[in-house]
């Protein structure tokens, strides 16, 4: 990757993490947001206002845990470190105090099959990692746990994860994750929701595998 190439990718990260905060996903310096690059992955700086960022202010880490640059990396750079090196076709992971997903969270419970987008994250549900204090070798294994065989999980009494082939996809899954937690959310102010069973959500994520796709053009 080029210099060139280098700081148009930080900059496309500080514009993605200013758009969490837009878009009501994340508030204040909470959350991250990791990219994979050439030997490591660029983090965003613990505690530090997205809107005052420049692209000098990421941090380059190493596999190792080392790190290159003027600030210090983000307090939880083991689950990113962690999720890029289990996960090959991982290119970004998101993290942040969405309103909804944090709700559920503080109350362990994950997002069940309510609605057949729930598959978007990659399975039949949305698991809800347990508990362990912020920044720790156990939070980043529990992760890893709960994102088994999925893109998106939440943290106990803490957050949401969201991951993706690139910065945009892991905001957009983020986004749909958040959507569909408030549903869930709104749906139990009313009652139980009526789960989808096992061979539904099986045959919805057979046809997302399509979805979406445009045929070529021809001529």
């Amino acid at each position: 990757m080029s210099g060139v190439e280098h700081r148009a990718l930080r900059e496309t990260m500080i514009a993605t993490a200013r758009r969490m905060n837009a878009s009501g996903l994340n508030q204040g310096t909470s959350g991250n947001l990791s990219q994979r690059v050439e030997d490591g992955f660029l983090l965003t700086p613990t505690g530090m206002d997205y809107d005052t960022l420049e692209p000098e202010d990421l941090v380059l880490m190493r596999w190792d845990g080392s790190h290159e640059g003027k600030r210090a990396p983000s307090s939880e750079w083991r689950i990113h470190r962690d999720l890029l090196a289990r996960r090959p076709e991982v290119g970004a992971v998101l993290h942040a105090h969405s309103m909804f997903c944090t709700t559920l969270a503080c109350l362990r419970r994950g997002i069940p099959s309510f609605h057949y987008m729930v598959t978007s994250a990659g399975g039949e549900d949305i698991r809800c990692a347990p508990y362990a204090t912020f920044g720790t070798e156990e939070l980043s294994r529990h992760a890893v746990e709960a994102l088994e065989g999925r893109k998106a999980c939440l943290l106990a009494n803490h957050g949401m994860l969201a991951m993706g082939k690139d910065l945009a996809g892991a905001f957009k899954l983020a986004v749909e994750v958040e959507t569909l937690a408030a549903m869930y959310w709104r749906a139990l102010q009313v009652g139980e929701p009526v789960l989808l069973d096992a061979t539904e959500m099986a045959r919805v994520i057979e046809k997302f595998k399509t979805y979406g796709q445009q045929p070529e053009p021809k001529g």
